[in-house]
């Protein structure tokens, strides 16, 4: 598998227009998250805005304001839809980071790290209320799929956090937790972007349906990454999932094999794998295993499905950039 990651905004299919335009919808985003999460405490703004001033791709914001090119294009409400999306997964990650007992995030300090648990959980909550403070002035429809959405996003980190239950296919329950914990985030990103873009009941509802299987596409990619890449393209710490004994697909094919070959593997897979020494072999083994190329395959399917949910839109820009999207997401692993 190739080391370098590409940048997972990579759109050669958009027009200088097109890239134009999202880029000036893009600065607007990032004034309006600053702005938002200013605060009269300086430690408070400090903290507030530690991640977001880390950098990151945008991912979600970005996908907002290109669904929204579906439509009549960016307008107040697509930049404060999109900001409010990105605050979302802002302060998801100061939770995840506690969790995880991360020490990177984007090539900085996470925030647990730097402020400690107590101080990154409220400052996540504090990023979860700014983003529905923002919402809540896109009017009642607005705030209900925020809602639906958060409700979503939690019970997919719990079911994250913990193990398949007896009687239930790993497998499915593994792609479960997916849908919840990512594919509903960026669903609403795109779901949003086609709303206050003006779209049209039916264009909307393909949005959301792309959006969540790009999002399912993008987590599977970033699993892959955490078992494939290094601390210096990724700027987090490799074998993180390992660390915490979470079971994504490479992890739950490799335990489904009935081949003798793979009983160092699976030992390695189910035993504490936070001594350095051990994670070390299990990411040497697990990255030439051919459960990594059948996770591979997956995450390319998944992106072929969302690219087909867009086949009833007319061609243009915008749609274009959509399938560049997907592309540039699901080849991130390699």
């Amino acid at each position: 598998m190739s080391s370098t990651t590409p940048p997972v905004l990579a759109l050669p299919e958009a027009s200088a227009g097109l890239s134009e335009r999202l880029t000036e919808g893009l600065a607007r985003v990032e004034e309006l998250i600053i702005e938002s999460t200013r605060h009269e405490d300086g430690f408070i703004s400090e903290a507030s805005t530690h991640l977001a001033r880390a950098g990151g791709k945008r991912f979600r914001p970005m996908l907002t304001l290109l669904v929204s090119e579906l439509g009549e294009g960016i307008s107040e409400q697509v930049v404060a839809a999109a900001a409010g999306v990105e605050l979302t997964h802002l302060a998801s990650l100061y939770h995840d980071d506690v969790m995880d007992v991360a020490e990177l995030r984007r090539g900085a300090p996470s925030a647990n790290a730097q402020y400690g648990n107590s101080t990154a959980i409220l400052v996540g909550d504090l990023l979860f209320g700014t983003a529905s403070d923002i919402i809540a002035d896109l009017g009642a429809d607005a705030v209900k799929i925020q809602a639906q959405t958060f409700i979503r996003l939690c019970s997919g980190q719990i079911r994250d956090d913990r193990p398949c239950p007896e009687g239930q296919d790993p497998g499915e329950y593994y792609r479960g937790v997916l849908a919840d914990k990512t594919g509903v985030l960026v669903a609403t990103a795109a779901r949003y972007g086609a709303m206050f873009g003006g779209c049209p009941p039916e264009t909307v509802a393909m949005a959301t349906e792309y959006g969540e299987r790009l999002g399912v596409a993008f987590q599977l990619a970033d699993d892959l990454i955490d078992i494939a890449s290094d601390s210096d393209e990724t700027g987090k710490t490799p074998g993180t999932d390992l660390r915490e004994g979470k079971r994504t697909l490479p992890v739950l094919n490799v335990l489904a094999s009935a081949d003798p070959a793979d009983r160092e593997l699976q030992e390695l897979l189910r035993s504490d794998l936070r001594e350095d020494s051990r994670l070390e072999r299990a990411l040497e083994l697990l990255r030439a295993h051919p459960g990594m190329a059948a996770a591979r395959e997956e995450t390319l399917a998944v992106g072929r499905r969302a690219i087909e949910a867009l086949a009833p839109l007319p061609d243009g820009d915008a749609k274009q950039a959509l399938v560049a999207l997907m592309d540039s997401v699901v080849h991130r692993v390699g």
